[in-house]
């Protein structure tokens, strides 16, 4: 039995007419892998009711219907039963307000609590679902997420996150805008600016020798993920960023990202001299003094768990909250807009600041955020 089926429906205006149906659907964004797909199954593509193939050429008032049907699933995530903020979900997209420490996906140690797990669970009576997240945050990052419900709205949205070092300026192509508020250490200084910085894994120290400064160390599980600037090695990277406040030591910068690369603004503030509140990775006083801690799992919230103890232990990373109750990084993604992977339509989705982050005191408003 099918698991998932989408009819997509396209009608064709002049500007498309002439072109053949790959041509069509290429300028739609949709991949390689998605235009195979349609290659290989029967009546997948259809003009005006009949069969068609991808070489057939379009004509002004044409209808043409795209099946998309999968029988995938990610059954490697189990469906856990967590809290799910939901802002907006139609057949083609889910976006979800993620909170601060839930991680984007399952690992080895964390089999049970992450946000696809949660996603899991909420289409469990479905048949069946494959999480597949455009733009992913960090464990402790609070905000917003889009979700694709197929492999077509996955390949359009994955493409326009791709898209956006280019077109940052320019409109020429479909791109996803992410705007993100950090709590910063310090005044800036310029208030304005871009950080154009490339960004490389931070690699282990040689011979597995231990840091040369203990103070530098970090003995977490993500101290595997860490990364760097590195002007030689490392992948391209820019950031815009602007100063909305500054109070009390710290500032609420406003923060686009040109490019995606894991952990972009925590790397790059902390490079400018000024790293995020409560940030154990990239900030030296937090660092020192992170500790691993766990949490328990009730194993009735995991549908089908299949074992006898009770609760599963998550293992997570404590920070002590300093003067503002803070004990995570302070990065929230507060804003996403983007043009709907199949209808086109202008989406823009916004985020208060969590309440972590509104003990600093900062008068933040949503209109004043990074101007554009």
């Amino acid at each position: 039995m099918r698991k998932m089926d989408r009819i997509i429906t396209y009608q064709i205006k002049a500007e498309d007419a002439g072109i053949r149906v790959e041509q069509f659907l290429r300028r739609k964004l949709y991949s390689r892998q998605n235009l195979a797909e349609l290659k290989a199954g029967n009546d997948r593509t259809q003009i005006n009711g009949k069969t068609c193939r991808l070489n057939q050429r379009l004509l002004t008032g044409d209808t043409l219907k795209i099946h998309v049907s999968e029988n995938a699933c990610s059954e490697r995530i189990p469906a856990t039963s967590l809290p799910l903020s939901i802002l907006y979900e139609d057949k083609d997209i889910l976006v979800v307000d993620k909170p601060a420490g839930l991680p984007m996906h399952p690992s080895k140690d964390n089999f049970y609590y992450s946000l696809a797990n949660a996603v899991m669970f909420h289409y469990k009576d479905c048949g069946g679902f494959v999480f597949r997240c455009t733009n992913r945050l960090d464990r402790d990052t609070s905000g917003l997420t889009v979700i694709a419900r197929h492999s077509v709205s996955a390949s359009v949205l994955g493409s326009m996150v791709k898209s956006s070092s280019s077109n940052f300026v320019s409109s020429s192509r479909p791109y996803m805008e992410r705007e993100y508020l950090a709590i910063v250490c310090g005044e800036l200084s310029p208030a304005a600016g871009t950080v154009d910085a490339p960004i490389s894994r931070r690699e282990p120290p040689a011979n597995g020798q231990p840091e040369q400064d203990p103070e530098k160390e970090c003995p977490l599980s993500e101290r595997s993920i860490e990364r760097c600037v590195d002007f030689e090695h490392g992948e391209h990277a820019v950031t815009h960023y602007y100063v909305l406040e500054t109070k009390n030591g710290y500032s609420l910068v406003s923060v686009l990202l040109e490019t995606g690369r894991t952990h972009q603004i925590r790397v790059h503030m902390a490079y400018l001299g000024h790293p995020l509140a409560g940030d154990y990775l990239y900030n030296p006083e937090c660092r020192r003094a992170a500790t691993q801690r766990c949490i328990k799992l009730p194993t009735a919230q995991i549908s089908g768990f299949q074992g006898t103890q009770k609760a599963v232990s998550i293992p997570c990373i404590s920070v002590p909250a300093d003067i503002n109750g803070l004990s995570r990084q302070a990065l929230h993604a507060c804003r996403l807009k983007f043009p709907h992977p199949i209808t086109g339509e202008i989406m823009e989705f916004t985020s208060p600041l969590p309440d972590d982050m509104q003990r600093f005191g900062f008068r933040f408003s949503q209109a004043h955020t990074c101007p554009e």
